[in-house]
This record gives C-alpha cells, sequence and structure tokens, in this order.
C-alpha cells in the first residue's frame, strides 16, 4: 500500500510540474500574494497630515498643538477658521482640529467645552484609526495639564501601553504572515481538487482502475503530493518573503508550523476532493470551492478578530479546520508557543481531517463506480 501511495504520489508531482498554470499559481500565492499587500497596503496611520485652528492661544492649546508628532501624524500647521472648507475641499489635511475661544478658561471652571475634530473619511482606514489617536491624545494633554496647574485629588500616574510581540504594532508583521495561511488553504482547495478533476477530464482515471489501486490509496497519494509541495513552498514563503524580504521576526519553530500546516493540509484537501466528487468540470469546482476559500478566509480570524463576530458564528467556525489553523498559526510564529500549547488546535484539525477524508472516500468511491458503468 506504501509503494503504491509513493508511486501514485510522484506521478501526481510530475502530472502538477506539466501543469504551468497550477505552478505559476503556487509561486504567486506565495510571492507576489504575500509580499504586496504587505509592503503596498498601510492599514496603520502614518505621518497623516494635520491642521489645526487655535482660536484659544493658551498653554494648553500649545501643548495640544506640540502633542501631535511624527510618526502618527506630521506637525500640525496652524490655519484660520475660514480656511478649513477650503482646505478639507482640496484634501490638504486628513484631520482639523478647531480649539474653541476661551477653551482652558472653562476646563478649570467646570464646564464642558468641545473641540471640534474635522475628519476627510475618503481615507477610510486612516481616518477612522487616526480620530482614536487624536481622542487620545486630547485626552491625555487635558488630563496632564488640568491636573498640574490645579491642586487636585485626581491620582496622578502616566499609562503605558507596550504591544507584545509587535511593540510598534507594525501591520506588515500581521498580513504576511495571515497572507500565508491563507494562500495555503487556497491552494490545497485548489490543487487536490483540481488533481481529481484533471484525472476525470483526461480519461486517465479509467487508467488507475485497471490496476490493482485502491480508492483510499489514490486518494492519499493525490493528499500527500499536494500537500509536500505546499508546505515546502509555505516554508520558503516564510523565509525568503517574510523573514528576509519583508524583515518580519519569526518567533517560533518553523518545523512545528510544518508539521502542523501537514495536518491542516490533510484536512482541507480531503475538503477539496469531496468536493471535486460532487462536479464533472472545472468550470463546476471553482464555483463551489471559491465560495469555500472565501468563507474559511474570512471567517477563520485571518482577516477579522473571531472575537468581534457574532457568538453564533464564533460557534459555527469552531467546526471549521482553517479556524484553529489560524489559531494555530498565531500562536507559533508570533508568540513562539510549543506543541504543549497548540496540540489542541492540531487535534480538533485532524479529527475535522478525518472526517472529511471519510466523506470524500465514500463519494470518491461512488464516482469509480459510475465511471465504470
Amino acid at each position: 500500500m506504501l509503494a503504491n501511495i509513493f508511486w501514485l504520489g510522484g506521478k501526481e508531482l510530475f502530472s502538477l510540474k506539466r501543469d504551468a498554470a497550477l505552478v505559476f499559481l503556487i509561486i504567486f500565492a506565495l510571492t507576489q500574494f504575500v509580499y504586496s499587500p504587505a509592503k503596498d497596503v498601510n492599514m496603520d496611520v502614518d505621518h497623516a497630515s494635520l491642521a489645526v485652528v487655535d482660536e484659544d492661544r493658551s498653554p494648553l492649546s500649545q501643548h495640544i498643538v506640540e502633542a501631535f508628532m511624527p510618526p502618527l501624524f506630521v506637525r500640525a500647521a496652524e490655519i484660520s477658521v475660514e480656511g478649513i472648507d477650503d482646505a478639507m475641499d482640496r484634501g490638504q489635511y486628513t484631520f482639523v482640529i478647531d480649539i474653541p475661544p476661551n477653551f482652558e478658561r472653562d476646563l478649570k471652571h467646570g464646564r464642558r467645552p468641545t473641540i471640534q475634530v474635522n475628519v476627510d473619511a475618503t481615507a477610510m482606514s486612516e481616518a477612522g484609526r487616526g480620530a482614536v489617536y487624536i481622542q487620545q491624545v486630547l485626552a491625555q494633554e487635558i488630563f496632564y495639564t488640568i491636573n498640574h496647574t490645579e491642586k487636585s485629588s485626581a491620582p496622578q500616574f502616566n499609562l503605558v501601553v507596550r504591544g507584545k510581540f509587535n511593540p510598534n504594532f507594525t501591520f506588515a508583521w500581521f498580513i504576511s504572515v495571515m497572507q500565508v495561511v491563507n494562500s495555503i488553504t487556497m491552494l490545497a482547495l485548489f490543487l487536490a481538487g483540481a488533481a481529481v478533476i484533471r484525472e476525470r477530464e483526461h480519461g486517465t482515471l479509467e487508467h488507475l482502475l485497471a490496476m490493482p489501486l485502491r480508492p483510499s490509496e489514490i486518494i492519499l497519494a493525490k493528499i500527500g503530493a499536494n500537500s509536500l509541495v505546499i508546505v515546502v513552498a509555505a516554508v520558503l514563503s516564510l523565509i525568503i518573503v517574510v523573514k528576509l524580504a519583508l524583515g518580519v521576526p519569526i518567533a517560533g519553530s518553523l518545523a512545528l508550523f510544518a508539521g502542523g500546516a501537514a495536518v491542516y493540509l490533510f484536512s482541507i484537501t480531503s475538503l477539496s476532493i469531496m468536493i471535486a466528487t460532487q462536479v464533472s468540470s472545472m468550470p463546476q469546482f471553482g464555483l463551489l470551492a471559491l465560495p469555500a476559500f472565501i468563507i474559511l478566509s474570512l471567517l477563520s480570524g485571518s482577516t477579522t478578530p473571531l472575537e468581534s463576530m457574532p457568538e453564533t458564528v464564533q460557534r459555527v467556525m469552531q467546526f471549521s479546520p482553517s479556524t484553529h489553523f489560524v489559531s494555530f498559526a498565531q500562536a507559533v510564529l508570533y508568540r513562539g508557543a510549543g506543541f504543549d500549547v497548540v496540540w489542541k488546535d492540531c487535534a480538533v484539525i485532524a479529527a475535522l481531517g478525518l472526517l472529511f477524508f471519510g466523506v470524500a472516500l465514500m463519494r470518491f468511491r461512488r464516482m469509480l463506480v459510475q465511471i465504470q458503468a
């Protein structure tokens, strides 16, 4: 049985080598698909343009103006009230802060003055994050100034927030690794299923049926060969693209990640073959595999934290291997976790993989019976 799987796996590798489109997909998915979003897409606030209308001209307002510094914001420019609309219309500034007259005096007298923050929301991501940062800066400066110029019973403290595992909250550190995870899911879904469809369209399944082979051997050969290619390509992508080209540190063991990825690939390739046994052509397979990839990717926690989703979705996605693989990958590659931490995720992935494999094997046997008939 092992010899049959080995030689069939070699045949799968040679078939994949001759398929230029799939080879290009593998190379693109684990190079450009990883590098470009991490390098070109910036979800952080980076030197955002800012202007201040200082109608108060008090020490507090000057502290506020000086508090906005690089790298989050450029040095704040001062403009007049009349220039706000024109500057915003021309897109000159993303944020314009208007400090009203007598702002510091009203605060000290217990009144509740209002600072107006104008935001150009066409830069949606920067606008949303930047507005939160502006609110934090304003609150910090007002608290500090009031409690150091007035005798107050308020506790004197300075809150310092430090990020663990990603100290500078660099977006590329997160997105690059998650792009590798998403690429693994995409390739696993399409390569294994495409191998089954390719055999069926080319008529080579009939040749396999003429040999003393079991359906389980044929499926395991396809799963093993495609998983081997994807694991090797993913590890090379982490080393060459993520670590060397992007400069993202990898905290954990690549060997442990490769082992967990192999278990995950057993699960996803089994799911892919299960889908492939229900269709008869590549376009039909694509119509089923693409929505499956979108769901597995978007709801797994690789793009949006799982905790921010509705509780029903969180419960349902616990039955998805992608959810547990994302948790596994983040623990190993970001936090340097060992097997004693991630074994539960691996166990769930393996259990789901056995379930998918059982269904795929049953469907594959039925498909072979239909072909023979």
